[in-house]
């Protein structure tokens, strides 16, 4: 969420942020509101002062022995339009939180414009590509003969996008989890296990709702949404705290499966483990001070790379444009992985500054040494990563001509097999 006082000072420069994230523009109705709540609080102010004044008088002519009906009938009247202030003056405050939660967050003026994938920047690229005599297969192919992946019994027990991993596709599952997480605690994110079912508020603060109410799943009966990402538990971990600055930067490494009903997806593109509704990820997370979240940023962004590199897999890094950045950041670079066997890029973490946005909805401050007052921190996180399409990338990357995946080498202490055959 903005401040509300930003967006009195600011009006074109968020009117322009909404434009380039082509979102709804309510600023007009929001600002409309702010003068109306502004006017009621200053004519209850005005009146709550006349009731006292005129409270205190009624107790002075009674005390000498004056008529004070018609005061007491003035005060009376005082009180009732108190009242009906007050009442006017939530309905006001509730639309205009409702509108409030409807504006996106300014683009970083480093962001570039843009509305589609392709006005996206590429910024650097790692690693060589497999070059074969033969054509590599895409990874249904090989998982579907090895019998490692199973989509159709999947689909039997859930629905289509519910996979079982079977033997040592369910043993790399498990070491690249153990082994994100042992990475992410090298360099100083302290392991969060989280629930992953959040409430409303929880979904509330992070930006899912209201946003992306369509792409969660929901547990109606207890009014629970199932996580899209460990974002939104871990973040919310701190609601309502205020830190000492001296605590500043704090980071989470969380292990949780997903849940994304990515609703009007379908095509070539969702084919195998590209686009699934329930999968595993590792999700960064940091409360960090305003003066260095962009350097954080980019500390996060290398924390994610490193992974890709120890792992082997060629990837790039995109500079996400104003139009394909999403509501809630600032700033984004995604990670795409090299799929060999379907010759194109696939994403497999995006890293994202999202100022105070996230944090103003949460409460969640630091107590500033400077100015001995409250202010709200910076929230950042990064994916980890998000394993189905590492996954995808690894067999599709390691494949052999005889129908096998080789195991990365830094894996391999963890699956203790070095092939999947």
């Amino acid at each position: 969420m903005l401040d509300l006082k930003f967006i009195r000072e600011n009006i074109e420069v968020v009117k322009n942020g909404i434009a380039l994230k082509r979102a709804e523009d309510n600023i007009d109705a929001i600002l409309a509101l702010d003068n109306q709540r502004r006017t009621l609080i200053g004519e209850g102010e005005g009146l709550k002062a006349k009731r006292n004044d005129v409270s205190a008088k009624v107790g002075q002519m009674k005390k000498a022995g004056e008529n004070a009906d018609a005061v007491i009938e003035e005060m009376n009247s005082v009180k009732m339009r108190i009242q009906q202030i007050d009442e006017e003056l939530k309905g006001v405050e509730e639309k205009l939180e409702e509108l409030m939660l409807t504006v996106p967050n300014v683009p970083h003026p480093s962001v570039p414009v843009g509305t589609t994938p392709d006005d996206n920047t590429s910024i650097f690229e790692w690693g060589e590509k497999p070059v074969s005599d033969v054509p590599l297969k895409p990874h249904w192919d090989i998982t579907s003969a090895l019998g490692i992946i199973d989509f159709d019994r999947g689909s039997k027990v859930s629905g289509a996008g519910f996979p079982f991993y079977v033997g040592k596709a369910a043993t790399l599952q498990r070491a690249l989890i153990n082994f994100f997480l042992d990475q992410a605690s090298e360099h100083g994110y302290k392991e969060l296990q989280a629930p992953i079912v959040v409430n409303k508020d929880s979904a509330r603060g992070t930006g899912q709702i209201p946003d992306k109410e369509d792409m969660m799943y929901v547990a109606t009966r207890d009014e629970l949404y199932l996580i899209p990402t460990a974002e939104v538990p871990v973040t919310n971990f701190h609601r309502k705290e205020t830190f000492e600055e001296k605590d500043l930067p704090i980071k989470y490494a969380g292990y949780t499966p997903c849940f994304r009903r990515e609703a009007g997806s379908y095509g070539k593109d969702v084919r195998g483990l590209n686009r699934l509704h329930q999968f595993d990820k590792v999700e960064l997370v940091k409360f960090v001070h305003p003066s260095t979240s962009y350097d954080e940023l980019e500390s996060l962004r290398t924390d994610a790379e490193r992974l890709l590199q120890l792992l082997g897999l060629p990837y790039r890094v995109l500079l996400m444009c104003t139009g394909d950045m999403g509501f809630t950041q600032t700033k984004k670079y995604d990670l795409e992985v090299w799929a060999a066997g379907q010759q194109k890029w696939l994403e497999v973490s995006s890293c994202s500054n999202f100022e105070a946005f996230q944090a103003r909805r949460m409460n969640i401050k630091f107590k500033s040494k400077e100015t001995g007052k409250q202010e709200f921190v910076h929230t950042l996180n990064g994916s980890g990563l998000a394993l189905p399409r590492i996954v995808a990338a690894i067999i599709e990357h390691y494949q052999t001509p005889e129908g096998k995946v080789i195991v990365p080498k830094v894996l391999q202490p963890y699956t203790r097999f070095s092939v999947i055959d």
